[in-house]
């Protein structure tokens, strides 16, 4: 099975390139995160033409995440935290692989920039939130995968100029030790352990010729459970959809689940 995690920064925007990838990638499911709008005008139709059943948790023009999926998807929740702005940001649900029940949580974590502001107390408290329900949820069902935009620089090879994001809210240290909590609960950073000192990025900004010069980090990640991590074919970095004309700033990452 193939499951992607994509921040496609405006679903309808990027519906073409989203519509080409398919056609050449074939995944079974994709998590999509800052899908930027409400449920009501998502393009449902042009997944359904194509054999894709979608679960959506949107927002009029900013946030929003979604489950594109091919397979059975079960208990689709929208109300994983108590998010105190109302934001849309999560959606989890439920798939079947080899008889094991996995709950599959898509999150798109606060960026939380400037650190001086409300912002960054937001983000903090959200992370908070998602760690506490995630020790409650794991009571349930150990069997759990967590992927999305984390907004978080995990490690300093994981970005071009680290000391250049160490005062940034995807960089600081206390975000990173709050990525570090979420892993110690039973979690592999499913990138880092297949690609024990591989650089590469899942980011780019449109500015300043970030893509060009390779001026990335890797803040978009799969999150599996321990008891899991044996059913990993493959996870994969893709980069062409960056090069594509209007690319979203993320690429997809590609997990394979035998």
């Amino acid at each position: 099975m193939k499951i992607i995690s994509w921040n496609v920064n405006s679903v309808r925007a990027r519906i073409t390139n989203i519509l080409d990838y398919i056609q050449t990638s074939k995944p079974d499911i994709l998590l999509l995160q800052e899908i930027k709008t409400q449920d009501e005008s998502f393009p449902y139709e042009d997944f359904k033409k194509i054999g894709f059943e979608s679960h959506v948790n949107g927002q009029k023009s900013y946030n929003g995440v979604a489950i594109i999926s091919k397979v059975k998807v079960a208990n689709v929740k929208k109300n994983f935290i108590n998010d105190e702005l109302k934001q849309s940001r999560i959606i989890k649900g439920e798939i079947h692989i080899n008889k094991k029940k996995i709950n599959i949580i898509n999150v798109y974590v606060p960026n939380g920039n400037p650190i001086e502001t409300e912002k960054y107390d937001y983000k903090k408290k959200w992370l908070d939130k998602f760690i506490l329900n995630i020790k409650k949820e794991l009571d349930k069902n150990s069997n759990i995968l967590i992927a999305g935009d984390f907004n978080i620089i995990p490690e300093e090879n994981d970005v071009y100029d680290f000391k250049r994001y160490e005062n940034d809210a995807l960089g600081k240290l206390e975000i990173r030790k709050k990525f570090r909590e979420l892993l110690n609960l039973g979690f592999k950073d499913t990138y880092r352990f297949i690609n024990k000192n591989k650089v590469e990025y899942t980011f780019w900004d449109y500015f300043a010729g970030s893509w060009q010069k390779n001026y990335g980090m890797r803040i978009d990640h799969f999150i599996l459970s321990n008891n899991i991590l044996e059913n990993i074919k493959s996870i994969n970095i893709n980069k062409k959809p960056r090069s594509k004309t209007k690319p979203s700033d993320h690429t997809p990452i590609e997990l394979i689940i035998n």
